[in-house]
């Protein structure tokens, strides 16, 4: 386990552009190869954060870092019909096979539109809710991402972050040093996706501890922010409401 600091890291030290390639390089075997590093719980943990967001039909949410779709169709599904959302990626080929993931007929309106998190191409007070799934410990600012998040949710809109995080003790913490550490690197290059499952652990272990994430979540402006670990622990789910 990484050592406790005062004070959370400003952002990840990768360059961005070297991320997003890496993305691109993953793409078409991102989808298979989350169900089986978590044994199919993701889209549990996506349906979680799609409820958290609070959202009512025909509302409209912005779902960033969007990769494959998942939690925008989700999101899709909640807001129904006459709802819409719109998904954010700066990778090209995580969007074109989001693209060809279809939501369902009762699902809201979604579109998908490359951009950068920390830019957002989106007015201020777009949308009623904003998520990022497992994209946050991506980004080189955290706070400038999550204030991005802030200023295209409209006042009293839900902000909900999903993550991987290091667990702190129990099975979680045994599954997260031997599977993920070990066992889905090895995966990971054997399905061709080179080093990036390498880079997954190193950036889940780099990633500020929860309680410094709910910090410069407050810091960024947001009110009534709490969080908690979705089972088995694996996962923080962060909210916070735009004030």
């Amino acid at each position: 386990m990484r050592p406790r600091t005062a004070d959370p890291p400003s952002g990840n030290p990768a360059p961005p552009d070297e991320i997003r390639t890496m993305f691109d390089r993953i793409a078409p075997i991102y989808d298979a190869m989350n169900t089986v590093m978590t044994a199919g719980l993701d889209a549990r943990w996506r349906a979680s954060a799609a409820r958290a967001c609070r959202l009512e039909p025909g509302q409209s949410a912005i779902d960033v870092a969007c990769g494959t779709g998942g939690l925008t169709r989700a999101l899709a599904a909640v807001v129904g019909p006459s709802g819409r959302v719109v998904g954010i990626d700066a990778s090209g080929a995580m969007l074109r096979v989001a693209r060809r993931r279809r939501a369902s007929s009762a699902s809201g309106r979604v579109e998908y539109v490359l951009g950068d998190a920390l830019s957002l191409p989106a007015a201020d007070d777009a949308f009623d809710a904003a998520t990022i799934a497992f994209g946050l410990r991506n980004v080189a600012d955290y706070e400038c991402c999550v204030a991005e998040l802030a200023r295209v949710t409209r006042p009293g809109g839900r902000i909900v972050v999903l993550e991987l995080a290091t667990p702190e003790r129990g099975l979680a913490r045994v599954i997260a040093s031997t599977w993920f550490e070990r066992v889905v690197p090895t995966l990971g290059r054997l399905a061709g996706g080179g080093s990036a499952y390498g880079y997954l652990p190193a950036s889940v272990r780099a990633y500020p501890e929860p309680r410094l994430v709910a910090r410069l979540m407050a810091e960024a402006g947001l009110a009534d922010v709490t969080w908690r670990r979705l089972r088995p622990g694996l996962v923080t789910l962060h909210v916070g409401r735009v004030a």
